[in-house]
């Protein structure tokens, strides 16, 4: 199957749809730094089209693909945001693939649409931003199927909910998708308590989901054990019996125990557990 990545960032989609054996005929990425990785990543020949703004962009300029897939700005849905759902700049993106795909006509539009977005748009705006999705899909052709996946129950070894969206373009058949299932014993395993940026987990357990903050110990996710293979006297033996932790105060130097920087940065000692 060939496939379109609108909204590509550094490649999610692609990794996904290139492992089951797809192939990418193009994306469209607005910002340059998230645009390199992606060609360096993937790999990217000369040969892909490639758009960098999708407002500018028209339907006769895209390769046609038998799936379009794309996972529409968040950050007028997301809870870490102010939740103006589509009435945000960013998330109402998303009507601009409905743009693009009203110009092309029916017989011509891809097969499938792949979306995905964060939980809340299950949500935000009461429900009414959900709704609209599934209404503008319908008004081009498109028959809807949902479901709500958590990607620690496939193998990521990390509690991060998504909703995922696929369109069938009506009168072509096919089967559906979803629901597809998944199943993780795994738990968060906390070690040491406190604040979200000072706590220690189990690197054996699920890691814990990163928040979406303006920096401070608020957008951390805490600190992770690594087994040691030394010995105590191994430790004591390159001058320390255990671990140090380096702890951010500002940005004013740093110290390693004391030594150098002032009491700006500091290392606490953490016993292995």
């Amino acid at each position: 199957m060939k496939f379109i990545d609108l909204f590509s960032g550094i490649g999610g989609f692609r990794l996904g749809m290139e492992m089951a054996g797809h192939k990418c005929l193009g994306h469209c990425e607005l910002d340059k730094f998230a645009d390199k990785s992606y060609r360096a990543m993937h790999d990217v020949k000369g040969g892909e089209w490639y758009a960098t703004d999708i407002r500018t962009v028209r339907a006769s300029d895209i390769p046609r693909a038998d799936c379009w897939c794309f996972g529409f700005p968040c950050q007028d849905i997301s809870v870490a945001g102010k939740q103006l759902g589509f009435d945000g700049k960013r998330s109402s993106l998303f009507f601009e693939v409905m743009r693009l795909l009203q110009e092309i006509e029916e017989e011509n539009r891809p097969r499938w649409l792949f979306i995905e977005n964060v939980k809340n748009l299950f949500s935000v705006n009461n429900g009414q931003d959900f709704l609209e999705v599934l209404y503008q899909m319908d008004e081009i052709g498109y028959d809807a199927e949902w479901q709500l996946l958590n990607s620690k129950d496939f193998g990521v070894p990390q509690n991060r909910e998504r909703v995922f969206i696929i369109g069938h373009l009506r009168g072509w058949g096919g089967r559906k998708v979803f629901p597809i299932t998944g199943s993780n014993s795994q738990t968060l395993k906390q070690i040491v308590g406190g604040s979200q940026g000072n706590r220690v987990y189990d690197p054996s357990g699920v890691s814990c989901t990163l928040a979406s903050q303006a920096g401070g110990k608020g957008a951390k996710t805490g600190l992770y054990t690594i087994p040691c293979t030394l010995s105590t006297e191994g430790l004591k033996n390159v001058g320390r019996e255990y671990y140090g932790a380096l702890l951010a105060r500002d940005y004013k130097g740093m110290s390693r125990d004391g030594v150098g920087g002032g009491n700006n940065w500091k290392t606490e000692r953490l016993e292995q557990y």
